[in-house]
């Protein structure tokens, strides 16, 4: 068990604490339970977690600001468990960082169904999958989770953000498809996934210093999908 990934539960409520650390465990995972975000955050002085299950509706600290800091200095996959199922907040949780949002009520299941979807990625660096790629001057280390330009600038980068961009170096001058990205990279088929897809890409072209009206490396092809355009070197 001492190998297996580590999951950082945040929640205030004690039985979806309870609910979520049974239900992984079960699963295999390892858990770590926290109710409020100043515990949770000194932990992380100590602790690597590789997924972590963030409430939003947290007692001291606003849940988005966390989230976002989180998506910024680790490289620890995000899921959102909250109450507040608005779109507007989906849309937020997305933008600032989130690899996924699952609504409350949950089911257990799907909740380890989506971690695993998110924990795909360091299964298929054990098998050797490279860490440093660069392209078209740019360099990106999956495993520091930074994004250096050409110029020389680094800039962190998501789990979420890393994931896509993996894709895409996997399959350059080739069409992705909705489909394939849902394959891929996991999640749920719908306006939800559609919408998470659509938030990382958005956020990858700005790191890359891309033109929204023309951008050079990620390319839409409306109706059809994405094509990167570059090699990787």
């Amino acid at each position: 068990m001492t190998d297996a990934p580590l999951i950082a539960i945040l929640d205030d409520e004690p039985e979806i604490r309870r609910l979520l650390a049974s239900a992984l465990e079960e699963a295999g995972f390892r858990t770590q339970c926290f109710a409020r975000a100043t515990e949770f955050e000194a932990a992380l002085r100590r602790i690597q977690p590789d997924a972590c299950l963030i409430d939003l509706g947290l007692p001291d600290r606003d849940g988005l600001a966390l989230v976002h800091r989180l998506a910024c200095e680790t490289g620890a996959a995000i899921i959102i468990i909250s109450g507040r199922a608005q779109v507007q907040d989906r849309v937020t949780g997305l933008e600032l960082g989130a690899d996924d949002y699952i609504i409350k009520p949950f089911e257990p299941a799907e909740v380890v169904a989506r971690i695993r979807a998110r924990l795909r990625k360091p299964a298929r660096e054990a098998a050797g999958e490279r860490k440093l790629i660069r392209f078209a001057g740019w360099t990106v280390d999956f495993e520091r989770y930074a994004l250096t330009s050409p110029e020389g600038e680094e800039n962190p980068i998501s789990h979420a953000e890393a994931e896509v961009l993996r894709l895409f170096l996997d399959n350059p001058r080739r069409l992705i498809s909705r489909a394939q990205m849902l394959e891929s990279l996991g999640g749920s088929a719908g306006d939800s996934f559609d919408r998470a897809m659509d938030v990382r890409i958005s956020r990858l072209r700005t790191k890359l210093g891309e033109d929204p009206k023309s951008p050079r490396l990620i390319k839409t092809i409306y109706g059809a999908g994405y094509i990167f355009l570059a090699e990787p070197a």
